[in-house]
């Protein structure tokens, strides 16, 4: 949060992109502590949210002061996606239009079934567990530290245990193949 301070009073144009969460300056108390307590337990942290969630709501205030202006693009997958509770995330849609109406914020949603021009993910391929490949924007990183690996293999195990296979899979390809029917008709 500390160093997130210094470049944030050096900057007067911020361009974000999340695909999937809510950004940090725009999160709700409840959604960042939300947020936090996921990373914290995923990567055995010590439990600091409280004092985490302080620190990005006082980062919040940039958004109010200065000649500062945010362009942010959220993915439509992170106004529904199970990162946090139903409760949690309307208060946290609730915040967004309220932000929406800043004039030094100019807030967009790339929707879902938009033509994407580039590949609006960060993805990772786990190969053998010795190495992980991520492609960026601008490059394909390969990590071979031990300990990196261990955490891409971690993300994919938990991603795995909360995906469906066999028929239920077939049935979700079938649902969104019929859905995307209805709209092209």
């Amino acid at each position: 949060q500390q160093e997130s301070i210094r470049f944030e009073a050096e900057t007067r144009l911020f361009r974000v992109y999340e695909p999937l969460i809510i950004p940090g300056i725009l999160q709700t108390a409840e959604y960042a502590a939300a947020i936090l307590a996921r990373m914290i337990e995923f990567h055995g942290l010590p439990d600091d949210i409280e004092a985490g969630v302080r620190a990005r709501l006082e980062r919040q205030q940039i958004l109010y002061h200065g000649d500062r202006r945010f362009h942010i693009i959220i993915g439509q997958s992170a106004l529904t996606l199970g990162v946090v509770d139903t409760d949690v995330l309307a208060g946290q849609l609730d915040r967004l239009l309220a932000l929406s109406s800043l004039a030094r914020v100019h807030l967009m949603i790339l929707p879902t079934r938009a033509k994407h021009r580039f590949l609006p993910v960060h993805g990772f391929w786990v190969l053998d567990a010795k190495e992980v490949l991520v492609e960026t924007i601008s490059a394909e990183i390969k990590l071979t530290q031990t300990s990196e690996v261990a955490v891409y293999t971690k993300a994919f195990e938990r991603a795995a245990s909360s995906a469906v296979n066999g028929k239920s899979a077939r049935t979700l390809i079938t649902r969104a193949f019929d859905e995307l029917s209805i709209v092209t008709v």
